[in-house]
């Protein structure tokens, strides 16, 4: 029996995948009575799984993951080791096994992922990200950098009202930054709350909204796979205050981006500059 893909696109994808699907099984397993019990196993699983198949598949690589003890803490005297070791490699992958744990207990809902990426020193870009996959096991999908989907349409409410068209914006229907309101009242956007990040950024990746900002609090792991296959698809995707997206820092917290459309990034982050200061 082969082992999966070399490639390291179709590595993300098919570890993502597999993830995802660990996931679902467990879903079934273990229903929705309990969802903090299923929250916590979901987390284990799939971190569990991702960690064995890189420890084999790719033993060399270093790895930054949501579950890691301490990887919230990676800057630190006391982690100085393992943020040593990481901040030194030339490859690392950075994992978060489980994006949208509130939404994966939730019954019915579809907007979690797992999302897998990979930073290399040698990258072309500044953000120094080479693969990732983001799987949306519920939706039955994989977006990953090894086949990118096409530029994605306007929405067809954008496009219905021409010049002056309504932006679809994604928030968090949990934690949105509290200028949204003002600033989708600003670029006369239209607010559609979504869970996860990564589902986020897949649907702008779709084309089934326009832009997705977020301010206020995330990690490395929260936009990592997201960003690599929005960029490799042609989206822009930086901070908020337009500057570069950087990864695999020493402080893994990342605390705001922005990804949408090429053609409304000016827009966008000019309305930020106004509003999130």
């Amino acid at each position: 029996m082969g082992g999966p893909p070399t490639i390291d696109g179709a590595f993300a994808r098919w570890l993502a995948a597999r993830a995802g699907q660990a996931l679902m099984n467990l879903r079934a397993e273990l229903g929705f009575a309990d969802p903090g019990a299923l929250k916590s196993a979901g987390d284990k699983v799939s971190h569990d799984l991702i960690r064995t198949e890189l420890a084999k598949w790719r033993p060399a690589d270093a790895v930054l993951s949501e579950e890691d003890e301490g990887s919230r803490l990676a800057w630190t005297a006391e982690v100085a080791g393992d943020a040593m070791s990481r901040r030194t490699a030339d490859r690392v992958w950075i994992i978060d096994p489980l994006d949208g744990t509130r939404e994966f207990a939730e019954e019915g809902r579809s907007d979690w992922a797992v999302h897998v990426a990979l930073w290399a020193r040698n990258a072309p870009t500044p953000h120094g990200l080479v693969a990732g996959a983001v799987a949306l096991p519920a939706q039955q999908r994989v977006l990953a950098t090894d086949y990118p989907p096409a530029y994605p349409p306007m929405t067809v409410e954008a496009a219905a009202s021409g010049g002056g068209r309504t932006i679809r914006l994604a928030a968090s229907r949990s934690r949105p930054p509290v200028f949204l309101t003002d600033l989708a009242e600003d670029v006369g956007a239209h607010l559609v709350p979504m869970g996860s990040a990564g589902a986020k950024i897949a649907a702008v990746v779709t084309g089934e909204v326009d832009a997705y900002l977020h301010a206020g609090g995330q990690y490395e792991w929260d936009s990592a796979a997201p960003v690599a296959v929005a960029t490799a698809v042609g989206l822009h995707a930086s901070r908020i205050d337009g500057s570069a997206l950087k990864y695999n820092e020493a402080d893994p917290r990342l605390p705001d981006l922005l990804v949408c459309r090429k053609d409304l990034a000016s827009r966008l982050v000019a309305a930020l500059r106004r509003h999130s200061g």
